[in-house]
């Protein structure tokens, strides 16, 4: 199992968005860009490793101070969240870091956490998230006991992560279960065009979320990217942050350019 952490000195972050457009991120109270940077498969892709240390580093030096990784993220032996700790190690109060468990019970989601800990070169995550809820039972059996909320709850309680929050993009009757029954502060949603889902996202799970004033982020705006030909990847963007309960969109990274 997990050990228990020593709760870490108060923190004062004030992040930069070097004048880019923010919004408040729901119940967190944190002001975040309208676009964090994605930093699963695409950037994963990126072979230099020196040519993805300087995505992220662009990216803080623009304002895009909201990143987000997860445990799996990886591109065989290229680790997002390693990626990641080489600049965290010496800008860490520069970034929102969001990050995501595989695990469901309380001993292997503290085996995940201390290494993503490790790998990110922190002692605290802003925001940990239950990775992928696929299905209404999957989001039930959240709340179990030793599970994903008695978890985070009791890391969030130990002041090594500040909020809370799960993820999905397969079904929405799950996304809705999850927000409606359990206390998280965050959401993060596929939204597009392109249907390859179960349920209505925009008209359902994303008012569960936000009836609870939950932050509300979403994820595959441009969908599928290599196929997106009727609709610049702009007006796809702009789409998905249109929607007035949607607070910011997570846009996968692999170069500077983008």
């Amino acid at each position: 199992g997990g050990k228990l952490h020593s709760q870490p000195k108060a923190r004062v972050q004030e992040f930069d968005p070097k004048g880019l457009p923010t919004i408040t991120l729901g119940r967190t109270g944190v002001a975040v860009p309208r676009i964090g940077l994605g930093l699963g498969s695409r950037f994963c892709a990126v072979a230099d490793p020196d040519q993805a240390e300087a995505i992220l580093r662009a990216g803080l030096d623009h304002g895009f101070f909201y990143w987000d990784t997860a445990y799996s993220y990886r591109n065989k032996d290229i680790i997002s969240e390693e990626r990641l700790g080489r600049v965290l190690k010496d800008r860490r109060r520069d970034v929102f870091l969001a990050t995501k468990h595989e695990a469901r019970i309380y001993d292997g989601i503290m085996r995940e956490f201390e290494e993503s800990l490790k790998r990110l070169q922190t002692d605290y995550i802003d925001l940990y998230q239950a990775h992928l809820i696929q299905s209404v039972e999957d989001a039930g059996n959240l709340g179990v006991k030793g599970g994903v909320v008695e978890t985070l709850r009791k890391l969030k309680d130990q002041k090594v992560v500040r909020f809370i929050g799960f993820t999905g993009h397969l079904d929405a009757a799950a996304m809705a279960e999850a927000a409606r029954r359990y206390d998280f502060d965050t959401m993060l949603i596929a939204l597009n065009h392109y249907q390859e889902r179960k349920g209505d996202m925009e008209g359902g799970a994303i008012p569960a979320a936000a009836g609870k004033n939950m932050g509300v982020m979403i994820i595959k705006a441009i969908r599928p990217r290599e196929t997106v030909k009727e609709f610049p990847v702009a007006d796809l963007i702009r789409y998905g942050l249109s929607l007035p309960l949607v607070h910011a969109a997570v846009i996968g990274t692999d170069s500077v350019e983008v």
